[in-house]
């Protein structure tokens, strides 16, 4: 597991310390989801990349008021961020093969109830 990164300095409720079971870290007493451990190294550093990149862009459309760039810049947050198991799925999870797709679209191999 890519352990978090505790600076000496930090004081000790600023630190992030990984739940029991590693699905989420814990910073000033919230809860946030944790990187999935299982992400090849060169994969985590190019989403985490990515998502700094993409948050920068966040900042610059907010100075320029640009709503549309700040939008686009939003959703790469987002991408990246479910790439690295931040979001979406939760990568400890394993959905049942039989299960409905999570993103809501029609499947129409899918059956409510026992229909004949």
């Amino acid at each position: 597991m890519n352990e978090p990164k505790i600076q000496a300095d930090d004081p000790p409720d600023r630190r992030a310390m990984p739940t029991p079971d590693g699905h989420y870290v814990v910073i000033d007493g919230r809860r946030w989801r944790a990187t999935n451990p299982n992400l090849p190294e060169h994969e985590r550093q190019r989403l985490v990349h990515e998502l700094m990149d993409a948050r920068r862009a966040v900042r610059a459309a907010r100075r320029a008021k640009d709503e549309a760039a700040e939008e686009a810049a939003r959703a790469r947050v987002n991408t990246a961020k479910v790439g690295l198991g931040e979001r979406g799925p939760k990568w400890w999870e394993k959905a049942p093969a039989e299960a409905p797709p999570r993103d809501g679209a029609f499947d129409p191999d899918h059956r409510a109830g026992s229909i004949p």
